[in-house]
């Protein structure tokens, strides 16, 4: 199933907007399973960025490394020409130069986790050093109740100080939201860095790998754990967990494959969940998860 998702992913087109393969790497824990003591219950997926397709997910024991099983995901699937999006945490150097060698490249969001970097980029963009000269994009978005005003500044000052393979940018994401009904405010700022080359990085570019990253939450995790119910669902033994992951994933995947932009209007018409019948997506998927 993973293979005929990232041939679909090959065999699309390139846009003006999206002129690679973007992919998001995120973990996801399976609530109902854990509950009942299934192990492997978090996995990490890799999703396509424009398609919204899972191309592979990946179990993780509790007391596992969580960066060698994201670098085993990385060898599955095709990097070359493709840009990976994650968090900079779950890639330590073996792991970026897993994305660098074949020739694919890396946007990674550094958290508190990574306090030196973290504060080195901060210093870039607080007082930049001679002779750097940082490249920035202000957008203002309206809608869902809220002004959202992004900026995002990217530069080259830390090329050569930072051990990390292909580190060829670092930028920050400045974020300042209006509720319109409240006015209540929230500021924050992201921090990141990225091996794409200059001609790559432009801030626009830069901006959107970042905000498709969140993709894998809105066009999946959401969609899996909401639509199909996958957080009640209880099943525990053997691999029955990963295995319906899988099947949500590809149904979810034929959905978007097809044109549907909301997969709940994409599945067969039901009334209120108590309500629905054996013919009914909502009595399938009670099947499908078992008690509970």
């Amino acid at each position: 199933m993973g293979g005929w998702a990232d041939r679909v992913v090959a065999h699309t087109p390139a846009t003006p907007a999206a002129p690679e393969i973007a992919m998001a790497v995120e973990g996801k824990t399976l609530r109902g399973s854990k509950k009942q003591g299934a192990p492997g219950t978090h996995r990490f997926s890799v999703l396509a960025h424009r398609l919204g397709l899972t191309l592979t997910p990946q179990a993780v024991a509790a007391t596992t490394n969580e960066s060698k099983e994201v670098e085993t995901v990385l060898r599955q699937i095709g990097l070359a020409g493709r840009v990976v999006t994650m968090e900079a945490l779950l890639t330590p150097r073996q792991g970026a130069q897993t994305m660098v060698n074949p020739g694919g490249d890396s946007v990674m969001i550094v958290k508190e986790h990574q306090p030196q970097l973290k504060a080195d980029i901060a210093w870039v963009f607080t007082l930049p050093p001679a002779g750097d000269h940082p490249e920035s994009v202000r957008t203002v978005d309206v809608g869902h109740g809220r002004i959202a005003t992004r900026h995002l500044t990217t530069s080259e000052a830390l090329v050569g100080d930072s051990d990390g393979p292909g580190l060829a940018h670092v930028f920050e994401v400045g974020r300042h939201v209006i509720t319109q009904k409240t006015g209540a405010e929230r500021v924050e700022v992201v921090s990141g860095v990225t091996s794409l080359s200059p001609e790559r990085a432009t801030p626009g570019r830069v901006r959107a790998l970042v905000r498709g990253h969140w993709a894998i939450e809105n066009k999946s995790h959401w969609v899996r754990d909401v639509t199909f119910d996958a957080d009640r669902s209880q099943v525990r033994c053997g691999h029955i967990p990963h295995v319906m992951t899988t099947l949500r994933n590809t149904a979810i995947g034929l959905l978007r494959w097809a044109g549907h932009t909301n997969i709940a209007a994409g599945l067969p018409p039901v009334g209120r969940p108590a309500d629905a019948g054996t013919g009914s997506h909502w009595y399938c998927i009670r099947k499908l998860n078992g008690p509970g």
